[in-house]
């Protein structure tokens, strides 16, 4: 319902009472001024210094509590009041990019066992169902699960797990219904339809035995949300029998079942090294052995072909080798190389059948994959069109197989699903994404520049534009990043996107380090100690894109989430004058608070990503950039901060604090909007296709006004 903005105020001012400073407001001359959250100084001694936290009290909270809740709504309602004016443009914005999608659609199936699998999606309805059909694609549909139907009644819905027994008879899934990443496992008889009581709680990931009985889970911790017990459980019995339980707070672990079904496999990981354990899958009570015990620095991951293990090892590079050796002797000095280290290529991943193993890699910034026939010892490339794009497997399930699927994408090219004949080099095109309304990507150019970082670093950054536009400098630019945990930030297809380019906007990627987009040197360089080069390597790119007049200062929007949001409170803060607008999402921005309670999810596994405060050199580090202590009185750009109440990874309080802090000490009039998902919903927004396209329409609405677009 649209509220009269007298309606609105009202209600604005009742909601910030309990938490904001006295002020009048006249709803009939002047727009609604922004929530002013109390000050209720905390201080604490760390490392010599004296620190006072003005905010700490909405981090101090729990999530019921009336005065937070009361800053959050107050804050959400005063976005929603400054962005009123742009209600018929968001929901043109809505309009324009639903027409643009297939609401009745289906993904093309995958053969597993007797059946093939796919889900759908029906207009109308915000979930998609996921089907079978016995045999052939011409046999009878049977739903497995229909998401729409279990999120009735629900604001959040989701599912984690989705694993079907060897016979085909059961289904282990699992559901969050609060964002907050929190999965219960069940298992569904596809008999008869029943779904049973809970099986446990906190779960992770799971796999099958071969029985069709037993399964292995893995649980986190309530608090941390590290995951660290590994059970086993059989049906029916009552019994959870831990297995593992993983103790160094460094690591977590997750389990799985080799494509061969031969081996549960069971890793723990830090962000560094790892070890695995493994059981064979037709003996479920067989001890759970170690290949090589975890040394400090060694990162390995192990697959299963016959009587042979495949590892993807550092041991000799950051960029990882692959190995084989025999299942009945897994010692190091028995590793045989297949594939060695290489400075320029980095081997994310390694994708094994009966016939065939699959190199995934990396290589300046693009993925690619690297063939091998086992017979032969052959291997081959499979050739892409476009020289920046982004290209991954697909459901690859079945193990004697001579298709690999995969998906493909680009900028320009709407995602594509591929099965590719590994012995004729032949590919056949299963499906492209429809994009309705007559989308024609010769319209489109996509490139690849690069900017020079401070140390004389070439950062690459992808970019996408209608030909037909001017580069005069006076373009209206959005820019985006990650850059952390060696994650590659691929470039992708959008629909959506669409409403900004047919605007006469660009859109960009910076492939900032921190992030992996050149192999794990990348990553090194951007982490710990070399943390700051993520935010100077950005600002290279906004200066380079300016520079080489795709844009301008007074036309550059930047955005990220997560740690991207940490980059955005990062780089507002060292250089204000360089951009125009910034849109930062679930922003991890309270750094130090955050990385020095080790109660907080995933803290104490993130030392080794940012460092650990308790240590003085890494505190004072830290600190020199963590956004929410260096903001400074000063001039800042427009800003929208977006989050969600239940959010696991970030907690609502980061953003809070900072759009708190940043509104007492800015000293410019330019609009800052802080936007909460007070409804349930997690670290990726909302759960349902229709609730995120109207996120999507609101942030798009917010990015074009702030060019003077609004229709």
């Amino acid at each position: 319902m649209k509220l009269k903005t007298t309606t609105l105020l009202v209600a604005l001012a009742c909601a910030v009472a309990a938490v904001c400073t006295e002020r009048t407001m006249d709803a009939q001359e002047q727009p609604p001024k922004p929530p002013i959250a109390k000050k209720i100084p905390k201080t604490t001694q760390i490392h010599g210094y004296t620190v006072t936290d003005d905010y700490g009290w909405l981090a101090d909270k729990t999530k019921t509590d009336k005065d937070m809740l009361a800053y959050l709504k107050a804050e959400t309602e005063y976005a929603d009041a400054m962005m009123v004016s742009t209600k018929g443009f968001q929901d043109a914005l809505y309009k324009e990019m639903l027409a643009r999608i297939k609401e009745t659609d289906e993904n093309v199936p995958y053969r597993y066992g007797d059946y093939f699998y796919y889900s759908r999606t029906e207009q109308g309805k915000q979930y998609p169902i996921f089907c079978r059909k016995k045999g052939s694609l011409t046999a009878a549909e049977e739903v497995t699960i229909d998401m729409n139907e279990m999120a009735k009644g629900l604001d959040y819905f989701g599912i984690g797990a989705y694993n079907i027994s060897d016979n085909g008879n059961l289904l282990a899934f699992s559901s969050d219904t609060s964002g907050f990443r929190q999965y219960n496992l069940f298992v569904k008889d596809l008999t008869t339809g029943k779904i049973s009581d809970k099986i446990a709680e906190r779960v992770t990931s799971v796999a099958w035995a071969s029985d069709n009985k037993t399964l292995f889970y893995v649980v986190e911790d309530a608090m941390t949300k590290r995951s660290h017990l590994f059970f086993r459980h059989v049906l029916g019995s009552g019994k959870h029998d831990l297995l593992y339980e993983e103790k160094d707070e460094l690591y977590r672990i997750g389990a799985g079942r080799t494509r061969s079904k031969g081996y549960i496999v069971m890793g723990s990981y830090s962000s560094t090294t790892s070890e695995m354990r493994y059981l064979p899958a037709n003996n479920p009570t067989a001890e759970l052995k170690l290949i090589l015990p975890r040394k400090e620095m060694h990162e390995y991951y192990v697959d299963h072909i016959g009587d042979r293990f495949y590892i993807r090892t550092n041991d000799k590079g950051k960029n990882f080798r692959l190995v084989t050796t025999s299942v009945s002797d897994v010692r190091q000095e028995s590793w045989k190389e297949l594939i060695p280290h290489r400075k320029e290529v980095m081997l994310e991943d390694v994708d094994c059948f009966a016939g065939h193993y699959i190199a995934v890699e990396r290589k300046n910034g693009v993925p690619q994959f690297q063939v091998t026939d086992l017979k032969s010892g052959q291997s081959h490339y499979i050739e892409f069109p476009e020289p920046v794009y982004v290209a991954g497997g697909g459901p690859n399930r079945e193990f004697a197989t001579t298709t690999y699927r995969f998906n493909y994408e680009s900028f320009i090219t709407p995602g594509s699903v591929f099965d590719y004949d590994l012995t004729t080099k032949k590919r056949e095109l299963k499906k492209q994404e429809p994009v309705l309304g007559g989308y024609d990507m010769n319209l489109y150019e996509s490139k690849r520049l690069y900017a020079t970082a401070a140390d004389g670093a070439k950062v690459p950054i992808s970019i996408v534009y209608r030909k037909d536009l001017k580069l005069d400098g006076k373009r209206p630019l959005l820019l985006e990043a990650y850059g952390s945990y060696g994650y590659p930030y691929d470039v992708d297809f959008s629909s959506q996107r669409l409403s900004l380019l047919n605007r006469g906007a660009i859109y960009a990627v910076a492939h900032i380090r921190g992030g992996g987009d050149l192999g794990k040197e990348w990553h090194d360089q951007g982490k710990m100690m070399a943390k700051k080069n993520t935010f100077t390597d950005f600002i290279a790119c906004s200066e380079h894109l300016i520079k080489e007049k795709y844009t301008s200062s007074d036309r550059l929007v930047v955005t990220g989430g997560s740690a991207g949001g940490l980059l955005m409170g990062a780089v507002t803060n060292m250089r204000p004058d360089l951009f125009k607008a910034v849109v930062s999402y679930v922003p991890f921005v309270d750094v130090m608070n955050t990385m020095l309670d080790a109660s907080l999810p995933l803290t104490v596994g993130e030392y080794l990503e940012w460092g650990n405060p308790n240590e003085k050199p890494a505190y004072d580090y830290m600190r020199s950039y963590s956004p929410y202590e260096n903001i400074e009185a000063k001039a800042y750009p427009t800003i929208l901060v977006r989050t969600s109440l239940n959010d696991s990874q970030v907690m609502y309080w980061e953003p809070a604090k900072y759009v708190a802090r940043l509104r007492s000490l800015k000293t410019d009039k330019n609009l800052l909007l802080f936007k909460v998902k007070l409804e349930p919903g997690g670290h990726g927004g909302a759960s349902g296709r229709y609730d995120r396209l109207k996120d999507t329409a609101f942030d798009y609405a917010f990015i074009l006004g702030q060019f003077g677009v609004t229709k």
